[in-house]
């Protein structure tokens, strides 16, 4: 290596191309969006001791990237976080170039958590449990305008299409079990999620996929990173409603029928819910608690590497 100091990449991704900053010695290159540009910049890379790359969620720019860089040290940002560090940091100008250094001195001064590397299974899993969820996206709007059409023709292809929805779910289902059932480490991790009463197979195979990091996290961070922790809203003698928001919200959402499951059927949290109904809790926000509860119990047994019995609450 060139340079022995750690040094913090930050890529600005667009559709064509990749826009690098190395800190803190400030070297600039750029790269096409394409798999030879990955490999060529990953090569670039390589001269130095990498701490952190950081990028920003693009929609569908940054899955190839975030694929070719499986094995690297990568924090993926909130753009929404990106945007309030550079107000804070007074960074006015934006261009292709100031956003990869912006990113870069982000992630050195907030050290965001590394994602773990993912094997070609979880990144197999990640995409195809996402094409899922993007059919179950089409799948409710296509409900929501069949009820409303009076065309004969229209409502045929529109039951047709929903069919053809159903088909390809069916399809990415059998795939994302056979992906799993492929790899040991998978497989346990989907056995011990699946352990806790209230979670089904659905929800623990988008946990898996869009969680890799749980169970290497504290109870805070696992909560923080499903968008479950509450922030707090208090200033001197005012005190504001607290709320949830930010984080993963596909894994918010794959949780929110589990909760509801799980607080009927599940003896500790039945009680836990209850508990919050008796203290005058609104029903929303005690099953937003039971939500935070059964992704805290899943990072511990992930972490403990057993499975849940009714002492785990």
């Amino acid at each position: 290596m060139s340079n022995s100091l750690p040094q913090t990449i930050g890529i600005d991704i667009s559709k064509a191309t990749l826009d690098c900053y190395v800190h803190p010695i400030g070297i600039e290159r750029q790269f096409p969006n394409t798999t030879k540009g990955h490999k060529t910049l990953i090569a670039w890379a390589g001269q130095w001791e990498v701490e952190r790359i950081a990028y920003e969620a693009t929609g569908i720019y940054h899955r190839a990237l975030e694929v070719a860089l499986g094995h690297m040290p990568c924090v993926k940002l909130n753009p929404e976080r990106a945007r309030r560090f550079a107000q804070a940091t007074g960074t006015l100008a934006k261009t292709d170039r100031i956003d990869a250094r912006l990113l870069a001195r982000m992630a050195v001064t907030l050290k965001p958590p590394v994602r773990p590397a993912r094997s070609p299974q979880q990144n197999q899993l990640a995409e195809l449990v996402n094409a899922r969820d993007g059919l179950v996206r089409d799948r409710t709007a296509l409900k929501n305008r069949e009820k409303n059409l009076t065309v004969t023709l229209l409502k045929r292809q529109c039951s047709q299409r929903l069919e053809q929805i159903a088909r390809h779910i069916a399809a990415l289902d059998a795939e994302i079990a056979a992906v799993i059932a492929a790899d040991e480490k998978l497989v346990r991790r989907h056995h011990i999620l699946t352990s806790i009463a209230g979670l089904g197979t659905l929800t623990a195979n988008q946990i898996i996929a869009t969680m890799p990091e749980l169970g290497s996290l504290d109870n805070k961070q696992a909560a923080s990173l499903a968008g479950l922790a509450p922030v707090a809203r208090q200033s001197g003698q005012w005190k504001g409603k607290s709320f949830i928001r930010g984080g993963r919200a596909n894994v918010r959402q794959a949780l929110y029928m589990p909760a509801l499951v799980a607080a009927r059927f599940n003896p500790n949290l039945k009680a836990k819910y209850q508990q919050l109904i008796a203290a005058g809790k609104p029903a929303k926000i005690a099953i937003t608690a039971i939500m935070r509860k059964l992704i805290v119990t899943a990072n511990a047994l992930l972490r403990a590497d057993r499975l849940w019995t009714t002492a785990c609450a």
